[in-house]
């Protein structure tokens, strides 16, 4: 026999879909992006030669050099930051500025590589430029 009241039906079936765990994981993709994406976008402005322009190679040449322990030289002598900056804005002023040729040490740390980038980009010098790339063909 039937019963009049609803206690002894089953309940129908959910026809909504539960979102939480796509909400969730949408908001943990959204932190990861967040707190990766300054990092990737940190970069020090250099200006590279156009490609297809001839580059006028200098007879005067000036080397810098930096140690594995992150020490510069100037032309074989020691320098400082400072002394670097001056160096360079010295010469990006003069008329027919010298090539600066960097060289740093194969195990010298980035970090310092890019603080040396950094004044360099500072300087204003378009003559600065990396030599002796050979030395880290067998690096990669």
């Amino acid at each position: 026999m039937a019963s009049s009241s609803g206690w002894d039906r089953e309940p129908a079936p959910m026809a909504e879909m539960n979102t939480t765990p796509l909400v969730d994981v949408m908001l943990v993709l959204l932190i990861i992006f967040i707190i990766s994406v300054p990092s990737q976008t940190h970069q020090v402005e250099v200006a590279l030669p156009k490609p297809g322009v001839g580059v006028i190679v200098s007879p005067l040449k000036n080397e810098l050099g930096l140690s594995v322990a992150g020490q510069l030289s100037w032309n074989g002598q020691p320098i400082n930051d400072a002394q670097l900056a001056g160096a360079l804005a010295e010469v990006a002023a003069s008329p027919m500025p010298p090539e600066v040729h960097f060289r740093p040490d194969p195990a010298a740390r980035f970090e310092r590589v890019d603080q040396v980038l950094a004044i360099a980009a500072r300087s204003g010098d378009a003559t600065f430029g990396f030599a002796g790339n050979e030395q880290y063909r067998d690096s990669f």
